[in-house]
């Protein structure tokens, strides 16, 4: 590869329909660091662009991808291995994405943890919506922003007892390959890493590009992803799987602006068809779906982050701070800052008494 580029993509590719809030390309970020583990940072680019290839082959109506690689400087990463990978962004002017992969590392990650810059990133692209996957050594920088306080994760086995030790508010699960808590996905080894990119191509692009890229890839995956995992959440499931596709694509998309009626013919239905459907297959209207989604991460953020109302209401998909007061006092009965209040005396109270 030497220094050249391997991340790159024609601008003239990427297009969104503003009006209709239905973006038409899915942004991806890698984090480059001297020392990764290159099969880590290239394997799961190669089967979201084996998925993307796929749809468009299928003649899907799905995003396409933009991909960048991220560190802190723009000039070229050293992998483990003696390959040259070479970013397109810095931290400070990468765009908010999708998708940010977090590589392994060989062996000892913590010089690479003293970055301030990356750790200051990747908590942003997580607030602002990302889905976060982590593999090996790789999971040390999402613990130690402290995304993973309190949750699930998992690592390489060789770095348990240091992982442990390092982060122990970290719930560490050593028994699985791969763990789950909201948008963020810890994986143990690169087998587990591409199990869970399976996942996010179901999610992204729909069951029958997933096996596709499945059987290109990896055709034992069907087979092991149960019984070696742990989801703090599950997707719903249900018989229809175009309503079960439109939730997935809500639950990736609901900060942004949303169109009802554009979602409905995203997945070639008409509004009414569509209102029928979703209402019959997840027991309540899509409005009232995307609504519950915004309000729930609403409350997570007002409990877990220190962003303002606003800030939070944004984050959540409300560019309205008045009508967002409205919709959380009329769900949870308290406006979202005596919601605050409240939840963060509960933890304090609990943190006395634990001392």
């Amino acid at each position: 590869m030497g220094d050249q580029a391997i991340y790159s993509n024609n601008p003239a590719n990427l297009f969104m329909q503003e009006r209709t809030g239905v973006y038409m390309y899915y942004r991806v970020a890698v984090l480059l660091s001297d020392n990764l583990l290159a099969t880590s940072a290239t394997l799961p680019l190669e089967m979201l662009r084996t998925a993307e290839a796929t749809a468009l082959g299928m003649r899907l109506q799905r995003p396409q991808l933009v991909i960048h690689g991220v560190t802190d400087r723009l000039e070229a990463v050293d992998s483990c291995s003696g390959f040259s990978l070479q970013p397109t962004h810095t931290f400070a002017d990468c765009p908010d994405v999708d998708l940010v992969i977090v590589p392994g590392q060989w062996r000892n990650p913590r010089k690479a943890l003293q970055n301030s810059q990356c750790l200051e990133w990747l908590k942003a692209q997580h607030g602002a919506g990302a889905i976060i996957t982590a593999v090996g050594t790789g999971v040390c920088f999402v613990a130690a922003t402290g995304l993973l306080d309190g949750k699930p994760a998992t690592t390489h086995w060789h770095y348990f007892d240091r992982f442990q030790r390092d982060f122990p508010v970290v719930e560490l699960k050593r028994q699985y390959f791969i763990t789950q808590a909201g948008n963020i996905y810890c994986t143990a080894s690169i087998n587990s890493l591409a199990e869970v990119m399976i996942h996010i191509i179901f999610r992204w692009y729909g069951r029958p590009v997933a096996n596709n890229v499945e059987r290109n890839f990896f055709h034992e995956i069907r087979d092991s992803f149960e019984p070696n995992r742990y989801l703090a959440e599950e997707v719903e499931s249900h018989p229809d799987e175009d309503i079960l596709q439109a939730q997935i694509w809500m639950q990736d998309n609901f900060p942004r602006k949303v169109s009802i009626p554009a979602v409905a013919g995203q997945f070639g239905m008409s509004i009414r068809s569509f209102n029928r459907r979703f209402r019959s297959a997840a027991g309540t209207a899509p409005v009232d779906y995307l609504q519950s989604l915004r309000l729930k991460n609403a409350r997570d953020l007002l409990k877990k982050t220190n962003l303002s109302i606003q800030e939070v209401a944004a984050h959540s998909g409300y560019q309205d701070v008045s009508y967002f007061t409205r919709l959380f006092s009329r769900q949870f009965h308290t406006t979202p800052g005596q919601y605050r209040e409240t939840v963060r005396a509960k933890l304090f109270s609990a943190r006395k008494q634990e001392a």
